[in-house]
């Protein structure tokens, strides 16, 4: 019998809560943090939302995010003085987004990482982002149209124009780590940037007009060495670095021809790379293959006849084959960092060797034979084989 009773007791016991919960309302979710180097330590801005808002039908006409800033001596103490102006607990398991300000990231992040990484709430599946030309503050001041809480747009706007660009990268903490503690990779991050007027971001009645007077826009990849930024890629070196990577999913392949251009459609890329040694001398064989449709034709071009498609594929492969053989020359001219994964490579291939070549990586990849080859094939012209534009001009 009085085993019978503990047993009913038991489902209780369970149901009784746990003696640390803390209810909803007495927290402050952040969805963003904004890291700034000052004179003396860090600047902190952290993007909460403003849960009144966002519940309900009932709007009161104030942000759907508030942000609050802090200076301190340790990151750790900047988060900690920011209870002083929010009468929230600071709850970071739902950051969606944290944004280094370029001054910041040049000085190093390693640091910051640190804390990030000790924090028991902290998820490792947010992005990360550097402010270029900015500060991580400013970024987190505007009000985005589209979407209400900023940082849901940058971090879906990371993940639509890494699908569809190829010129943006979705980097998580973990692996930001990972290529800092790899012998022969180097990290990098996208950059983000806000245009307009800066000011106006931060006011409601920017994201309620139809033509914003300010916004964040991603731009392209920032190239690191360890923990520190040391250059910026542009468009076509960006690319050529998702090509090299095999980050492709899709992206647009503009195309010369008679004056004017052939857009064609990637759908489909598929990167190896393979480290050789040969003579006692580290080599890099990139194979690329490549598969797309026509999206826009511009200029007299007879997509039946197959000649035509066989010199349209030349011109396709020489296209992606000019960009990753610009990322790499940019990479070894200027920067020398392997952001590739190339020393990783040749570690794999011959462990023996890239003990001998680890210590002076950076010299040896400045100097490394990289070989390219690109195969790319147009599956399909769309739903036409002619553009009616020679009509136009007939």
């Amino acid at each position: 019998m009085k085993m019978l009773k503990i047993f009913l007791m038991l489902p209780l016991i369970c149901l009784s809560g746990c003696w640390s919960s803390i209810e909803l309302n007495e927290l402050a979710i952040v969805t963003a943090l904004g890291i700034d180097k000052t004179k003396d330590g860090y600047l902190v801005t952290i993007q909460v939302l403003n849960s009144s808002e966002l519940a309900g039908d009932a709007r009161s006409g104030r942000t759907e995010v508030v942000t609050f800033t802090k200076k301190g001596e340790t990151i750790y103490e900047a988060v900690r003085s920011l209870s002083t102006d929010i009468p929230k607990r600071i709850y970071v398991s739902h950051l969606r987004e944290v944004i280094f300000g370029e001054e910041m990231a040049r000085a190093g992040i390693g640091k910051t990482l640190d804390v990030l990484s000790r924090q028991k709430e902290l998820r490792s599946d947010f992005y990360m982002t550097v402010a270029k030309g900015s500060t991580a503050y400013d970024t987190l001041k505007v009000q985005t149209a589209l979407e209400k809480i900023p940082a849901n747009k940058i971090f879906d706007a990371l993940e639509n124009s890494e699908k569809r660009w190829a010129a943006t990268r979705t980097v998580t903490l973990d692996e930001f780590v990972n290529s800092i503690v790899s012998k022969g990779r180097e990290p990098i991050l996208t950059g983000i940037y806000v245009y307009g007027d800066i000011e106006s971001g931060g006011e409601v009645l920017n994201a309620q007009n139809i033509s914003p007077k300010s916004g964040l826009r991603l731009d392209y990849l920032g190239v690191f060495k360890k923990d520190k930024l040391v250059g910026w890629l542009n468009k076509n070196d960006s690319k050529g670095v998702s090509y090299i990577t095999d980050h492709v999913k899709s992206t647009a392949v503009t195309i010369p021809c008679e004056g004017e251009k052939i857009t064609i459609n990637t759908i489909g890329t598929k990167t190896k790379i393979k480290g050789i040694m040969k003579k006692g001398e580290p080599k890099i064989k990139i194979n690329v293959n490549s598969e797309g449709s026509i999206g826009e034709v511009e200029c007299k071009f007879d997509l039946s006849k197959p000649e035509n498609i066989e010199e349209l594929n030349k011109r396709y492969a020489k296209d992606i084959k000019g960009k990753i053989t610009g990322a790499v020359k940019k990479l070894q001219n200027e920067y020398q960092s392997d952001i590739f994964g190339f020393g990783e490579e040749i570690h794999r291939t011959d462990p023996k060797a890239w003990k001998r070549l680890e210590g002076n990586w950076d010299q040896e990849f400045e100097e490394l034979d990289v070989d390219v080859t690109v195969n790319a094939r147009i599956r399909n012209s769309g739903t036409m084989l002619e553009s009616f534009q020679k009509e136009i001009e007939e």
